[in-house]
């Protein structure tokens, strides 16, 4: 089901590549390293079609993406590319995938307070994603996590492999964070990579506890709004600080685990 991206190399300095700040490039590369391996570990990949992005510190011509034909759990921090808006890649070996680029690049460019966009189709939260209606509801505390933060695709037309696609779900992107592709999958904006790995890790867990709690055949019941609504509030209040200390842990468990994520 992937696509190799038809593109060329361009030469970095065409681009200034050498006004990257390498060290926070570095350290972008092994969380966003550490993301997709943990997906990996989690079952949240499926074969080689899901991507993660990253902005390049500092940069908003430049972002961070894995490469064609890689499993999440072959992914490295110097495995992964850099490439412009317009698919040269400009550091790495190797092409994005198609509709990791026709998604991504259009993503960052439309909506520029996205800098990190997960894309996956896993398993629980696709679930969600092929039923009418809303795919998340309000009836468990981790949902919660995400009241008010969500937007829904209703329009699935195929594959990504042109410019539409991306720019539709940036359009439907709107001011939500996470985007239910429906009949597809969903996608996952956020300001910075730990926010991003928090938030595709609960939403498939919020996800999970749905589909079983509908699978026993009896009502779900729902949290009243003011409750929902205060206790989003209290998740949101922290919350940056709480998805940094969950990407470290995650980076500690993979230094015993699979060190050679960092590499």
């Amino acid at each position: 089901m992937a696509h190799e991206l038809k593109t060329r190399h361009a030469a970095a300095s065409a681009i200034g590549s050498n006004s990257i700040d390498r060290e926070a490039l570095q350290a972008a590369r092994v969380d966003l390293a550490a993301a997709f391996r943990m997906a990996a570990r989690l079952g949240l990949q499926e074969g080689v079609c899901n991507h993660f992005s990253a902005m390049v510190p500092g940069r908003d011509d430049l972002f961070l993406v894995n490469p064609y034909g890689h499993s999440f759990d072959e992914i490295t921090a110097s495995r992964l590319l850099v490439c412009d808006l317009h698919g040269n890649v400009v550091e790495g070996e190797g092409v994005p995938e198609a509709t990791a680029f026709y998604i991504h690049a259009c993503l960052h460019r439309e909506v520029p307070r996205v800098k990190v966009a997960f894309h996956t189709h896993m398993p629980y939260t696709t679930a969600l994603s092929m039923l009418e209606g809303e795919p998340l509801a309000w009836a468990g505390q981790t949902a919660l996590k995400f009241y008010g933060r969500t937007a829904v695709d209703e329009n699935y037309s195929g594959l990504a492999l042109d410019d539409s696609e991306g720019e539709r779900m940036a359009a439907a992107l709107g001011d939500a964070d996470i985007l239910f592709l429906k009949n597809h999958g969903v996608l996952v904006a956020a300001t910075d990579i730990a926010q991003a790995w928090d938030d595709l890790y609960y939403l498939e867990r919020a996800a999970e506890a749905q589909v079983i709690a509908m699978s026993t055949g009896r009502s779900l019941k729902p949290i009243p709004r003011e409750i929902a609504e205060r206790t989003a509030a209290q998740i949101q209040d922290g919350n940056a600080e709480s998805a940094r200390a969950h990407l470290d842990s995650v980076k500690r468990q993979l230094a015993k685990l699979a060190p050679d994520f960092a590499e």
